[in-house]
């Protein structure tokens, strides 16, 4: 079950990426099995305008990508948010002509800036400072940047704030307990 971004790297999607197309998508049920989500949240996100509809009840590449950034924020994000901020970067999920990045390149930057603090502190106000320097790294135009960027950062926030929030319940619980 993936809840999180892969220890992979910047190219985490990929090896996801090969599966579904060599499975020519996914369907529902194998989505929830991937995710650890219900059918019920998916079928909710699709229909609340947050993850674009499955092609010919199959979900493809920016399907996953765009379920699997949901699940990762929605812990630290009110779900209409997280939504709105998909919006930010990508428009309507229906179409693919709005988009800034793909979805699953979306996903990769996500899953970089990520990797790039989870073993550290950093503090909120320099977050944004390591999701520009990524995001220079792996976008050249400048306006898409300039759009990315304040999402990435968010999202690296929301991500930073769910980590140190399971922290907290875990040590609650341990302290409870003794």
């Amino acid at each position: 079950m993936l809840t999180a971004p892969p220890e992979a790297g910047v190219k985490s999607f990929a090896q996801l990426s090969a599966l579904i197309r060599a499975a020519d998508g996914l369907s529902l049920a194998q989505v929830c099995s991937l995710t650890g989500l219900e059918p019920s949240s998916v079928q909710n996100w699709i229909k609340r305008g947050f993850v674009p509809h499955p092609e010919h009840k199959r979900y493809r590449e920016r399907h996953v990508a765009r379920i699997l950034l949901i699940n990762a924020l929605r812990e630290c994000l009110l779900i209409e948010r997280v939504g709105e901020l998909m919006r930010y970067v990508n428009g309507n999920t229906d179409d693919t002509s709005d988009d800034l990045i793909t979805e699953e390149a979306l996903y990769d930057l996500f899953n970089a800036a990520v990797a790039s603090v989870r073993d550290i502190y950093v503090p909120p106000e320099l977050v944004g400072e390591k999701v520009a320097g990524i995001v220079s790294d792996m976008i050249a135009d400048e306006a898409v940047r300039d759009r990315v960027i304040p999402a990435v950062t968010v999202m690296v926030n929301a991500h930073i704030a769910a980590r140190y929030k399971r922290e907290a319940d875990r040590l609650y619980t341990a302290f409870i307990q003794s």
